[in-house]
């Protein structure tokens, strides 16, 4: 339990609770080493023994640690004291960009745009490191006491590389770019998509896409078009409304390619309202991961290290990653150790035949046709061993440097070893086993294709290739391996059981382990209101990554109301099987005498006729005992003191009352009942 005054790692001490999520609790503590207030997060209890949760909650640390940027909100310290698991970050005192478009409804054009810029910078600085925060939305923005715009919240972001497919289709559903709600690749120009949308909502008040729920607001982020926003608000100048449409493009390719890009059409916009220089691009090619020659400078230092110690350790996000380099490595080590070997041999084939060359000027100079010449004595040498021996003639067919000239007559032999042709290597990615073999032979019957390790893909059906190496159009020797990997679809793992959970930190939950999560609300008489009660598909469920569950919220139970009937005039027992057809609750039942209304039948109800009233309310009314009898005087007794002596039917209470005799509740003859024959009005 973190109360206030105790210290966490005997160094931060809390000062106050500020805030509270699904996962975890922030706090305000003071660090004494440093002298400095800090905001402490740390993991609730019921989370600490989930391993998968730890595991992330440290991942938040690492993915933001190593920024450093004034629109970034600070990381300081990661650590474990007790069993408590807490990230120290810097106190921002402010309040969220989410609560200020709540509370001015829409913001100025140049206020927006400037909260705008801030945020890119930020944002620019992350992807300078290779970290996409992957959830840019309003909840995640910190304005300042001072107005400086912070980005806060890396709960979710993952360093990004080349080979970075996104495993997390993940984040505020309103905010989600459409690859990652299609659980594609997702890097920089998905948080930018995201930021379009944010500066969306900052003009016209509200997200450019709603629904019912967060399968068809995903759904409207892929397939539909959002209203520009101009059409919401006048007073947003054409510069702004084209930025916006260029950020919310749908096609990655077709937005900015990096967050720079972006500042500047912002800060030209401030400038230049209603210019036109926002190009949108119909049809941008832009490669999700391009590829950079490297340089020789390069080669050589990574040739010097390799020849001086071990490899540089390098980390690497998955097994399919490391096997890739790791065939990577090998072929350079192949390639580059038959390079040097001709390399080698031309080298001395060709200082050879300038010494062969020298000579032979030195003889036409120097030396008479009958002597023998240098190149003689090496000739002799060369093809006899002897330098005695004397030089073949030139009609012998010799050349001066005693090369034999081929027949004119015998064609060239031209090389066909496979190891000297060069082919290009077809893509066979999501071609089935068969069809892969038959493509890569085709382009090299010589190709030696080799099977490494199935792998999971989230993009390849089973059965279908999901990788290879050397990788599509590359350009290879005729007899290469080519490795290939075979799919054997995406990783399956069963879907956490979260009944009963609260709302929030469920959806916490299932975001962190790779699901799309929406809720919907719904009626329980048995679940606490804000709790879970089941999820769609059940817990339990195999499911793939990126999969869209819903959760059913208990909004308590639920009310409904009925129109009370009409009693008066029915018999007794007629009313009580109205109000419970009715499912009202039968009341209390008062007798009294009416001349107008025969016994058994009801004079009034308390309720009247026709009012609208919740299921189960209580109904009471008042049954006629009919016409009040008339007393006699041998009605009144021979006593005097009018108790009844006689054998009449009808007796006195002990107060000398008149008490009629009970009427029989379970006789129903009433003509009006419709088992009866009668009419129910």
């Amino acid at each position: 339990m973190i109360k206030t005054g105790m210290y966490i790692s005997d160094r931060y001490e809390i000062i106050d609770k500020v805030g509270s999520g699904g996962m975890a609790d922030v706090y305000k503590a003071l660090c004494h080493r440093l002298n400095r207030y800090v905001a402490i997060k740390i993991l609730k209890p019921e989370y600490s023994t989930d391993a998968s949760f730890v595991q992330k909650f440290r991942a938040e640390a690492q993915s933001v640690a190593g920024l450093s940027h004034p629109n970034i909100v600070s990381v300081y310290d990661v650590g474990e004291d007790d069993g408590l698991y807490y990230i120290v970050m810097e106190l921002v005192e402010g309040i969220t960009l989410k609560r200020f478009i709540e509370k001015r409804k829409k913001l100025d054009v140049k206020e927006a745009v400037g909260i705008a810029i801030q945020i890119a910078m930020g944002m620019e600085a992350a992807h300078t490191h290779h970290i996409i925060h992957r959830d840019i939305k309003p909840q995640n923005i910190i304005i300042s006491r001072e107005g400086k715009v912070k980005v806060a919240d890396f709960g979710i972001a993952k360093a990004a590389t080349s080979n970075t497919i996104s495993q997390n289709a993940i984040g505020s559903v309103h905010y989600l770019s459409p690859e990652q709600a299609r659980g594609g690749y997702s890097d920089e120009r998905s948080d930018i998509y995201s930021l379009g949308v944010t500066l969306y909502e900052m003009l016209s008040g509200q997200v450019p896409f709603a629904g019912d729920n967060s399968v068809s607001v995903a759904l409207l982020h892929i397939q539909s078009e959002a209203v520009p926003v101009r059409e919401l608000n006048a007073e947003v100048p054409l510069s702004v409304d084209k930025i916006i449409q260029k950020c919310m493009q749908k096609k990655p390719e077709r937005r900015y390619q990096s967050a720079g890009e972006l500042i500047v059409d912002l800060k030209r916009s401030v400038l230049n309202p209603e210019g036109d220089y926002v190009n949108i691009p119909s049809n941008a090619i832009v490669t999700s991961s391009p590829t950079r020659s490297i340089t020789e400078e390069e080669l050589d230092t990574i040739k010097k290290t390799a020849a001086k110690g071990p490899e540089r350790q390098v980390t690497y996000s998955d097994r399919k990653t490391r096997k890739k380099v790791k065939r990577e490595k090998e072929e350079l080590d192949t390639m580059d150790s038959g390079l040097e070997k001709v390399l080698t041999v031309v080298s001395v084939l060709a200082a050879l035949a300038l010494l062969v060359f020298i000579f032979w000027i030195a003889k036409k100079i120097f030396f008479t046709e009958d002597a023998p010449s240098p190149i003689d004595l090496i000739n002799n040498v060369a093809s006899t061993g002897d330098p005695n021996t004397p030089t073949p003639t030139k009609e012998e067919n010799q050349t001066p440097f005693n090369i034999k000239v081929p027949d004119e007559s015998t064609p060239t032999p031209t090389p066909t070893s496979a190891e000297s042709v060069l082919v290009s290597v077809p893509g066979v990615v999501g071609l089935t086993v068969e069809d892969a073999e038959k493509t890569l032979k085709a382009a090299s019957p010589d190709f030696q294709i080799k099977w490494t390790d199935e792998d999971y893909s989230d993009e390849v059906e089973e059965g279908k290739i999901a990788a290879q190496y050397p990788m599509k159009d590359a350009t290879v020797v005729a007899n290469s391996v080519i490795n290939l990997t075979l799919s054997c679809g995406p990783e399956m793992k069963p879907l956490k059981n979260v009944n009963g959970y609260e709302a929030k930190a469920a959806i916490e939950m299932l975001e962190l382990l790779g699901y799309q999560a929406g809720s919907v609300e719904d009626y329980s008489d048995s679940v606490p209101v804000g709790c879970v009660i089941y999820t769609e598909p059940e817990g339990g469920t195999q499911l793939p990554k990126d999969s869209v569950v819903i959760l059913h919220v208990s909004i308590g139970r639920e009310i409904k109301e009925v129109e009370c009937p009409s009693l008066v005039g029915k018999k007794q027992a007629r009313a009580e099987k109205m109000l419970t057809n009715a499912n009202l609750e039968i009341g209390d039942i008062d007798f009294e005498y009416s001349d107008a209304f025969d016994a058994g039948i009801v004079i009034s109800q308390d309720v009247e006729e026709g009012t609208y009233i919740e299921e189960g309310t209580s109904v009471s009314f008042v049954v006629s005992l009919g016409t009040e009898p008339t007393p006699t005087p041998e009605d009144k007794g021979n006593n005097g003191d009018g108790n009844d002596d006689g054998n009449n039917n009808q007796e006195d209470d002990e107060d000398g009352n008149y008490t009629p005799d009970p009427i029989d509740e379970s006789a129903d003859n009433d003509p009006e009942d419709p088992e009866n024959g009668g009419s129910d009005d």
